[in-house]
């Protein structure tokens, strides 16, 4: 019987720990989780050759955050937009906003400067007479109340009609 009592405390053990392919596959899913998303727009119309301020909308998915533009903290992975400039269309600048307060539970004195729910990024662009796509991507990186996930890029795309 002793050794039917250790089989079964064992087996209770076991049954609480996560096992090596359970980790694997909810690490997939917490990346699945770590998600912005790019609302809008996907289309503007511009005058030639005249420099135009475009907002371009974002949200970042409930009970996530993501590092703001300047962090507090140097060694923090910071949210950029890497934009690819096509002929034509030339990006002089982005503006982020200021990122809110956040402390963690573990640290409340130590505040992070992030980005959750919608945010905006100003684009000032110029762009020539035609139709141009400028292919972007926001680098980012997401965490929750317990840990940070890996740097992303969302690619997100830009229709520019110049007349």
């Amino acid at each position: 019987m002793p050794g039917f009592t250790w089989a079964v405390l064992a087996f209770i053990t076991l049954m609480g720990q996560q096992m090596p392919w359970q980790k694997d596959a909810s690490q997939a899913k917490a990346a699945e989780h770590q998600s912005v998303e790019y609302l809008f727009p996907e289309q503007i119309s511009v005058t030639a050759k005249k420099p135009t301020e475009v907002d371009l909308h974002f949200r970042v998915q409930n009970g996530l955050h993501i590092n703001s533009h300047t962090p507090r903290e140097k060694s923090f992975i910071r949210t950029e937009l890497i934009v690819l400039e096509p002929q034509g269309v030339q990006v002089t600048a982005v503006d982020f906003p200021p990122g809110s307060d956040y402390a963690l539970a573990s640290m409340p004195s130590e505040k992070l400067s992030v980005y959750s729910g919608d945010f905006v990024l100003r684009a000032h662009i110029t762009a020539q007479p035609g139709e141009h796509l400028v292919a972007a991507q926001l680098r980012y990186q997401a965490c929750d109340i317990n840990s940070c996930y890996p740097p992303r890029k969302l690619p997100l795309a830009l229709d520019v009609i110049a007349k």
